[in-house]
């Protein structure tokens, strides 16, 4: 008896476009997603169950193309298949669907709050994150939850994410030379964690303090 495999007759993630091809109209389309991969990278470095994508395409359904968010986090996936790394994230292959999506906002409004938010919703996207950084009268970040098939505003800033077991939150910080607000990430205490350049810093000051103690005690520092 011939075995059907429903898989076999579907294309392959290495078959799909990684992306819309849609430029971005604002570097910070990248560089706030680039951030909180870089520092999800540091603080689950030991973990291999998680993927971050920065506009890469969702891929839904064969006939239709895919959803390309600013940045998604998927858990209980591999991290990597092998050195090529993923060109797009399929979900009749990872059959995990993604625990948050997030957008920024540009000068031009690509639906995301509305044509966007419904396909997150249908997709069961449990977290929609939107960053607007050029909101003055209204919050310019939002986080909104799927609550019975609808999405529902959360309060605060950070905003803590239990499934995730992280929050996040916007504040003003420094990232690539760049001084500004960013998107960070939290643990469940309310505290920030580090960027990479910033555990750099950390871990440098800690040397230089070590090094003056033993200056101080006539120990050469090189000799240790």
């Amino acid at each position: 008896m011939l075995e059907y495999d429903p898989l076999a007759c579907l294309p392959s993630s290495e078959e799909l476009p990684d992306s819309d091809d849609t430029p971005v109209d604002n570097e910070l389309q990248d560089l706030i997603p680039g951030l909180l991969k870089a520092i999800l990278a540091m603080a689950w470095a030991e973990r291999m169950d998680w993927f971050f994508g920065v506009d890469m395409g969702i891929y839904y359904h064969p006939d239709f193309p895919a959803i390309v968010p600013d940045g998604f986090l998927s858990l209980g996936v591999e991290r990597f298949y092998d050195e090529n790394l993923r060109p797009s994230y399929v979900l009749w292959e990872e059959r995990r669907v993604p625990i948050l999506a997030l957008e920024v906002v540009s000068r031009k409004y690509r639906g995301e709050y509305s044509t966007k938010k419904q396909e997150y919703a249908k997709l069961g996207i449990l977290y929609y994150v939107i960053y607007n950084p050029t909101r003055r009268r209204k919050a310019r970040l939002e986080v909104y939850k799927l609550v019975n098939n609808l999405y529902q505003l959360q309060d605060g800033n950070p905003v803590l994410l239990p499934e995730i077991g992280l929050g996040i939150g916007m504040e003003r910080g420094t990232y690539l030379g760049i001084p500004r607000e960013w998107l960070y990430w939290y643990n469940q205490q309310g505290e920030r964690l580090l960027t990479p350049e910033e555990q750099v810093k950390q871990a440098q000051q800690r040397a230089q303090l070590l090094a003056e103690r033993l200056r101080s005690l006539g120990v050469d520092p090189d000799s240790v």
